[in-house]
């Protein structure tokens, strides 16, 4: 296992949306790995390294309330966007928000609170002569207590704006409310982007006890 970190993770709302949800939003009931993995990404991240989530710590009772937000109903191609790029499309390249947007009902997650423990790992094929487990250790516990980000954290959604803080090495771990064991059912643990041109989400069957899942030894399903 690769260098550790520990970071408490909290926010007013949380939106992690469950993919079987086509029209309106629901959030599963516990942020998921990929979620976490991205506010760790947010703090720091470089190609010569990979975030692994081996625990996520769920502190608070899980709520839900329901939101109405306005949302837009499309979105630019890709292919419209390497357009411009390349100069081979011409005239303003914008998306009228005025006459696609449209009222979305959502249920999401309030008042939330999590313990997330990551390691990262070295990735050979891109790291320089430079890039040592200890360099990269260092530098992501100096962002953290400064408060330093490449973006804004969020949960789940940019205007659900998260507050990270590290746990220092050796400092306990908050106790969870929850206890006893909660079956979650399936949840998304990644995307797989091993083939770029057919990039495939891996589920997990999460199980939550006494407020923790574990995420080492998992039995992924494509």
């Amino acid at each position: 296992m690769g260098f550790g970190i520990t970071i408490r993770v909290q926010g007013d709302y949380a939106l992690f949306t469950r993919p079987e949800m086509k029209v309106e939003r629901v959030s599963y009931d516990v942020i998921t790995p990929s979620a976490a993995r991205g506010l760790i990404e947010a703090i720091y991240w470089k190609p010569a390294i990979r975030w692994v989530i081996d625990r996520i710590h769920v502190l608070n009772e899980i709520q839900f309330t329901n939101i109405r937000r306005n949302e837009v109903s499309d979105k630019i191609s890709t292919n419209v966007a390497k357009g411009y790029m390349k100069g081979t499309r011409k005239g303003a390249f914008y998306l009228d928000a005025t006459a696609t947007r449209q009222q979305r009902a959502s249920m999401v997650l309030k008042n939330v609170d999590y313990v997330i423990e990551a390691h990262f790992e070295m990735v050979p094929a891109r790291c320089g002569p430079d890039d040592t487990p200890e360099k990269h250790y260092n530098i992501v516990l100096r962002r953290l207590r400064k408060g330093q980000h490449y973006h804004a954290p969020y949960l789940g959604t940019r205007e659900f704006g998260a507050r990270l803080t590290l746990i220092e090495p050796g400092e306990p771990i908050p106790r969870s409310v929850l206890q006893g064991e909660r079956d979650l059912g399936w949840m998304l643990y990644d995307l797989d982007f091993t083939n770029p041109k057919d990039i495939r989400p891996q589920f997990f069957k999460a199980v939550m006890r006494d407020g923790v899942i574990d995420l080492t030894n998992l039995d992924l399903k494509g």
